[in-house]
């Protein structure tokens, strides 16, 4: 073997060498800690227990597939839209086989006064029928199921499991990662690490509607653009430098409401 091919054999072992070393990955950097001890988070929670005893989410839905239905459309969209939408819907499809049967078409004159609706139509038959191809017309409880549907992600996947399945899961959206960063009760800096956070803090005996008090509480009280801390129920125990009032609201149990656009 002459000098050049012996230096391009060098070579290539040199290379595949290379190519077979193990990558070394470097650690999980940790989780940024909440400002608030158990003691805090604790009292937090009892308040939102007692504002709101039996919360619920303020999406129509008749059954697991509609629910995960009326999440997916809910991207970028209000509530009340999507309810407005959906109980008319939802009147005539509320099983993968009748959504199917109704077609793409009939889907988007239904939902198109929500945002994206043409895209939004096109995942809702397409979930439909991975729903009855793989599960058997079943919505999966299990979240790396979920996620393989169409237009499903990690959020709507937890929706799902929590308010479908009775899973605690946390599901982490505008108004809950809000909160987090905020108040510096779960500072993450993706959905995900501020969801990892909320699972860790959250006593086990609130955790199941944990999800709901605080998307509530972010939606009708700590406002993206002015919270409205006079009426806030842990305005004392809050650590946010947005906050104008240190006095906490008095606590008056809410009824169960109507959902947002179904009027």
């Amino acid at each position: 073997m002459d000098r050049a091919a012996k230096s391009r054999t060098a070579e290539k072992h040199e290379s595949t060498a290379r190519a077979a070393k193990p990558v070394r990955r470097l650690p999980k950097k940790p989780l940024p800690r909440s400002r608030y001890s158990r003691e805090e988070i604790t009292e937090i929670f009892t308040r939102f227990r007692q504002l709101r005893p039996e919360p619920r989410g303020e999406l129509y839905h008749t059954n697991p597939y509609t629910l995960v239905v009326a999440v997916a459309l809910s991207a970028q969209a209000t509530d009340e839209g999507v309810n407005r939408a959906t109980k008319h819907l939802f009147a005539v499809a509320d099983t993968p086989q009748k959504m199917l049967a109704l077609g793409e078409e009939k889907v988007r004159d239904y939902i198109k006064t929500i945002g994206l609706y043409r895209n939004k139509a096109k995942n809702v038959i397409a979930l439909s029928q991975k729903l009855i191809d793989e599960f058997g017309g079943e919505v999966p409880r299990d979240r790396d199921q979920l996620t393989t549907l169409p237009g499903v992600g990690r959020k709507t996947a937890n929706v799902v499991m929590s308010m479908a399945f009775g899973i605690s899961t946390m599901a982490v959206d505008t108004h809950i990662f809000r909160i987090g960063n905020r108040l510096g009760l779960a500072p993450g800096k993706t959905p995900d690490e501020v969801e990892e956070i909320l699972m860790r803090i959250i006593p086990e005996e609130f955790l199941y509607h944990a999800h709901h008090w605080l998307i509530l509480h972010g939606r009708y009280t700590c406002k993206a653009r002015k919270p409205d801390c006079e009426h806030c129920i842990i305005a004392d125990l809050c650590k946010s430098k947005e906050k104008t009032c240190d006095v906490p609201a008095a606590i008056v149990p809410i009824p169960q409401q109507t959902l947002p656009g179904m009027n």
